[in-house]
């Protein structure tokens, strides 16, 4: 099980900092579509803890629900993802515009608390920020960790590590990577059914011809993955590539990914192959499939992840 399961107190703790609930808005979790931009408010419990008010849709045409009644543990990641750049600008006051640059994302998601309803879940996410690294009275640097609850009960955790950059210290690093990235696939989708999706527009791997072995299919038209200019393939997108591969490699029962441990290595470029491979490992336990999933370009690993969880069709 990721560290995340046992790194975090789940129990909220309010103290004197608690003032004032602040709204939201979605420039600050850097989407540009109100639908995809799930906290609604968020208050400071303390120094370094923050409690963030999101919902969860139900009816998201990406985010769709898994096994019918229950949430996308990938959307529940989203959510904490977003909670966290919320706490670090409003909270620490990193400008809109520095980049938030994630090396790691561990989450747990419990199943039986996150069902789905004919309604948006309301949810709280506590943001626990450490170990932080401060440059020019900023954050530099740090590890976040979260505890989602729902109607008081513990649905998730997660732990990640993540590094800010100025403007202009990120473009130094990029180099000569143009600001803006256009990709159009030129490659058929995997067929959506056998990667687990129910449209072929969100399918983002293509097929090679190996076994255990895909292109990533990055579409910059996506309204969800691809919300602003971007100069690389987003995390979120090599998430979604991870959960399609262990789908595919786990065979037509598929997996729902409730467990997964990511470490990001390097940024996967516009313009060359990425190709995603999937393992099923060894399973542990009767009713979970494990599928460790690598991305690689150019040579260089870009990504690793370890996917676990139940079979889709339970």
């Amino acid at each position: 099980m990721p560290e995340a399961a046992v790194l975090i107190d789940p129990v909220p703790t309010m103290d004197a900092e608690a003032e004032v609930v602040h709204p939201v808005e979605i420039d600050m979790v850097h989407r540009t579509r109100p639908e995809d931009a799930f906290p609604r408010n968020w208050v400071r419990l303390g120094h370094d803890r923050f409690s963030v008010g999101a919902v969860l849709p139900h009816d998201h045409p990406f985010f769709a629900p898994v096994g019918d009644d229950r949430h996308d543990p990938l959307l529940v990641a989203e959510a904490m993802r977003q909670a966290a750049m919320l706490a670090f600008h409003a909270g620490y006051g990193i400008p809109l515009g520095y980049q938030f640059l994630m090396s790691g994302l561990d989450y747990v998601c419990h199943q039986e608390h996150l069902t789905v309803g004919g309604a948006p879940t309301e949810i709280d996410v506590e943001v626990f920020c450490s170990d932080l690294k401060w440059r020019g009275g900023l954050p530099a640097q740090g590890r976040v960790g979260w505890a989602v609850h729902r109607d008081g009960r513990l649905a998730a955790t997660g732990m990640g590590e993540t590094r800010f950059s100025t403007p202009k210290a990120y473009r130094r690093m990029r180099g000569e990577a143009p600001a803006e990235g256009i990709s159009i696939p030129e490659t058929a989708p995997v067929s959506p059914v056998l990667a687990g999706r129910a449209r072929a527009e969100d399918v983002v791997l293509s097929e090679t011809g190996r076994d255990g072995v895909w292109e990533l299919r990055v579409d910059t038209r996506h309204p969800t993955l691809f919300q602003r200019p971007n100069d690389h393939v987003p995390g979120m997108l090599l998430l979604e590539a991870a959960r399609q591969a262990a789908w595919l490699a786990a065979g037509p029962a598929g997996i729902v990914p409730v467990e997964a441990r990511t470490r990001f290595h390097r940024y996967s470029e516009f313009g060359s192959p990425c190709w995603i491979g999937a393992v099923v490992l060894p399973e542990t336990a009767e009713d979970t499939v494990t599928v460790q999933v690598t991305g690689h370009q150019d040579g260089e690993a870009v990504f690793s992840t370890i996917l676990s969880g139940p079979r889709a069709d339970g």
